[in-house]
């Protein structure tokens, strides 16, 4: 999958628009106006994510994502969200938004119906930590503002689920109208299940009948160059909330038995486990950050059944124990909240 995310140029517009300092931003998040000009315009995930942390950092407005999300026209929607736009309904929305975002940057969408909820979950792929919280704002902000528009009426989320501390939760619980969660083990947008039926006044039949045969084409040489690590890896992601992800469960998702998984795997040179651990490292790194969770909850979430077999696993893969490196991490982050002087 490429490294790729498009930057459109209207959002560098709405920025300035909105009285921010264009150059300012990009200068903070070390990414050359060259790279946003044609006939690149792109991204890798890494500075896409430092742009909106320059952004963040330099709005002066804790509400900037989720407007610069709630604001977007639609004739500016990149190819997933107007396929989602011009859907039958609100499930089919999200279900189109799940099929085709990939094909737009390194980002998976799911929706996972579970006792009369639906919770919305955008992944990226090739992020080494957390996306940022203005940039979550603006998706979880932009996907209710398409919904709302198909629907042509109010669609309100039953939550919303987030992985930062508690920060900002008055401003966030107006704008979504809806609690809002905080220290969650992932980022989530939770509608009613029963919003799914939700009609499309918005929906276009023979728009998508044009649209879709050459997105999926795409889809399927895409496809064809991913490999069985790289699924592997996003089924355990997907399985990292409370549960240990066995092999058999993970082999189910993929369709195959867990010998040809394992047997398959170890053809590629890696295991189950090796992947199971990398996975681990990762998400306990980021749980240890970005949130306030004690060990024994991070140890939960990660499918470990004793709080020792966490920590030990812990401090195999990152030479320290859990509390240790959350303390760590906390200092180099107040040191790198010290303004540029420049």
């Amino acid at each position: 999958m490429a490294d790729l995310v498009p930057v459109p140029g209207v959002m560098l517009e709405r920025l300035g628009a909105l009285g921010l300092d264009v150059a300012q931003i990009l200068a903070h998040a070390g990414v050359s106006p060259a790279m946003l000009g044609p006939p690149r315009g792109h991204l890798t995930t890494a500075e896409f994510f430092a742009l909106w942390q320059a952004i963040e950092a330099l709005a002066g407005s804790r509400e900037l994502g989720l407007r610069l999300g709630a604001e977007a026209m639609p004739q500016k929607f990149d190819i997933a969200s107007l396929t989602a736009l011009h859907s039958a309904s609100v499930g089919e929305a999200l279900a189109k938004l799940g099929k085709y975002k990939r094909l737009v940057c390194p980002e998976e969408v799911t929706v996972r119906e579970v006792e009369g909820e639906a919770r919305v979950r955008f992944h990226w792929l090739l992020a080494e930590g957390d996306p940022p919280r203005f940039l979550v704002d603006a998706t979880f902000a932009s996907v209710l503002a398409m919904l709302r528009r198909g629907a042509n009426k109010p669609v309100t989320p039953l939550r919303v689920e987030l992985t930062r501390r508690r920060a900002d939760a008055a401003l966030l619980t107006r704008h979504f109208g809806c609690a809002v969660q905080f220290d969650a083990p992932v980022d989530l947008l939770v509608l009613p299940a029963a919003a799914l039926a939700e009609p499309f006044v918005t929906h276009n039949a023979d728009l998508l009948a044009l649209l879709l045969p050459g997105l999926d084409a795409e889809l399927a040489a895409q496809d064809r160059r991913r490999t069985l690590a790289d699924d592997v890896r996003l089924a355990l992601c997907r399985r990292m909330c409370g549960e240990r992800p066995s092999v058999d469960k993970v082999a189910r998702d993929l369709r195959v038995s867990s010998r040809t998984l394992q047997r398959r795997l170890e053809e590629a040179g890696t295991s189950y486990q090796r992947l199971l651990d990398e996975v681990r490292d990762q998400a306990a790194r980021r749980l240890l950050t970005r949130t306030d969770l004690d060990a024994s909850q991070v140890a939960f979430l990660l499918g470990f059944e004793e709080l020792n077999s966490f920590t030990r696993a812990f401090q195999h893969w990152a030479g320290t124990t859990p509390m240790r490196y959350r303390a760590q991490a906390r200092v180099v982050s107040a040191g790198s909240a010290c303004p540029r002087l420049w």
